[in-house]
This record gives C-alpha cells, structure tokens and sequence, in this order.
C-alpha cells in the first residue's frame, strides 16, 4: 500500500545543524485510505516514558531522533486533516524525510490479515489504525533490544536513558531547554558505544553479557544496518551472527527496523501466556503452544500478536513482579 507525498522541491540544500528558532525541511505525507493513528504506528519505537530519543505531546505531535546514514536527525510528526504532515532537522532531515512513507506505514498492508479470533476481531475493529512501522535503521532498535534481554523493563528503559543521556547528543532542531522538543537526544554513534568504559555500563545497570553483546554490534554496525534492506528472514539470520543475538533479540529489531509483520517473538517471558490466555484461555502456554495457536495467523503473527495485547485480553497477575534489580549498587 502507498501514499501519497505532496510535492517539494528537490533543489532545497539539505538541512544543515539548526538552532531553536531556524525552521526545518518539511513534507505532507497522505496515509491510504481508512483509518490511521498515528500513536499506534510509532509507539512501539518509545522505549518508555522517559525515552530520550521520543516525545509523544499533548498537541498530538510525535518527536524522534535518529542517528541516520546523513548523520543525526530530529522528526515532528502530527497527523491532522487525514494526512501527516513531518518536519525535521539536523544533517539527517533530508533522509529521515525521504524515509518517511515507510517509517509511517506506506509498505503495510493490513488487509492481507484475517482475524481468526474473536479477541483479535475485536481488537482489530477497536484499533482499526494500526499500520506496522519501518525505520530502516538497525542499531536504534537493536541496543535497546538487547539491554531489555532477561530484565524487567523498568531495568532496560532506565539504562537505554542513562547511557543515551551519557554519550549521546542534543538532538538538532528546537530541542532545547524550553522547546517543544526539550531534552531529547539523539544516540551515541557506534564508535562511542564501543568506547564506553566498563565502569559506565556497570553505572548504567548493564551487566557484562549485554554490554558485550552490544559491542560485538557495533564494531560491525555496517554490516547490520544492511539488514534493514533485507527479507526479514535473511535480516535475522545476519543478526544472530553476532553472539548474545537470538531469536528474541533478532525478531524485536526487525520488527522495528523492517516492518516485518510475521516475525514472531519467541522466547518472551510474558507473550506465550498472553496469546494462549486469548486465543484458548491457557495462561500457561510456552512458545511452542503460542506459535501452534498463531498458525493460521503465518505470514501475520506479529500483527497479530500486536493485536492480542491491544485487546486487553491479559492474564491476572498470580506471582509477585521480577524484583527491579540495580547493579550500579552492587
């Protein structure tokens, strides 16, 4: 499926690094026909409430920043009169502009997914916006992705802040203290990642296995980022040459970076019993049951999966929380 771009002229110089009160390089995108939110669409990009490197305003605006190709970049989004209409800054504006139609959902197509569940159904028609994103970068999905290995999420978010934070950069563009995109930075580039000290991993609550894993990727950053233009299976496969990246890590990047709508994520601590409680009322189903269950959603079982945890349809609670966990303290 494809939008439309409303026209700009291509003679524009790219952006250069701006300051608060310069205007961005804009560009209106038409989203296809029916519904679209544009929350749903981006939301799983925000590695939570204190990302860095996402804003989600009351206005209705959606502010991200991206260390791409072109160097780093700053994204408005806001959806208005049934098109999204983006602005952006930094030496990256002309890319993340140019990437636009995919990162918003242009190459899904949610009517080649069938519900087959009622759960699902529902869900479907209750968030009949949903459109799978594609950022087309790999490295923004996959460190986070790997710092949420085997720890609670409130572990994962507060280092993924700490270490941005840390070594990244203001983002470009109205940024600054007072702006409406206040506080928001853009990732460290991969030769700072892998100049971090081990004593600023402990700091940030990363333990050695992840922090290893994440260096083992960016010393081959080039490589991965090449996955972003691959099928989704050959995508994973190239991840998972890297030691400490398995299936769970691989299918939370791709997911992200290639919009793939069937990659599946196994080896979740919470998902197989959230999609066996839904679709056959087993809260104790493992991977194996879950991807049985999800059979006739192949081709769309992430899709479907997103839809599952939109529906609401989540297993009381029966055991205590994993204990959040500080190993800056230890």
């Amino acid at each position: 499926m494809a939008g439309r771009f409303a026209p700009r002229p291509r003679s524009a110089p790219p952006a250069p690094a701006v300051g608060p009160a310069m205007p961005g390089v804009r560009r209106r995108w038409v989203p296809p026909e029916g519904p679209y939110d544009l929350g749903l669409v981006l939301g799983p990009l925000r590695r939570g409430g204190g990302d860095p490197t996402f804003r989600a305003l009351a206005d209705g605006s959606v502010w991200r920043s991206s260390r791409t190709p072109a160097g780093p970049g700053t994204l408005r989004a806001v959806a208005r009169d049934g098109a999204v209409d983006a602005e952006a800054w930094g030496s990256g504006a002309e890319w993340l502009l140019d990437q636009l139609p995919g990162l918003l959902g242009a190459a899904d197509d949610p009517a080649a997914f069938t519900p087959r569940h009622r759960a699902v159904l529902m869900a479907q028609r209750n968030r009949p916006g949903l459109r799978l994103c594609r950022t087309g970068l790999v490295l923004e999905s996959l460190i986070p992705s790997v710092l949420e290995q085997k720890v609670t999420t409130v572990e994962a978010y507060r280092a993924w802040r700490a270490l941005v934070r840390t070594f990244g950069e203001p983002a470009p563009g109205p940024t600054g203290p007072g702006g409406p995109g206040d506080g928001l930075y853009v990732m460290p580039e991969p030769r700072t990642w892998a100049l971090i000290p081990s004593w600023e991993w402990h700091k940030a609550g990363v333990d050695a296995k992840r922090s290893s894993t994440i260096l083992r990727a960016v010393r081959v950053a080039g490589r991965l980022e090449e996955a972003a233009g691959m099928e989704p299976e050959q995508a994973a496969a190239r991840l998972r040459l890297i030691p400490g990246i398995g299936p769970w890590t691989a299918a939370e990047t791709i997911q992200r970076a290639n919009g793939a709508p069937d990659a599946v994520t196994v080896g979740d601590l919470h998902l197989p019993g959230i999609v066996g409680h839904a679709l056959a009322g087993d809260r104790d189903a493992d991977d194996a049951a879950m991807l049985e269950l999800l059979e006739p959603y192949a081709g769309q079982r992430h899709r479907a999966t997103r839809l599952i945890m939109l529906s609401g349809r989540i297993p009381p609670r029966r055991a205590p929380r994993m204990p959040v966990r500080n190993i800056a303290q230890l």
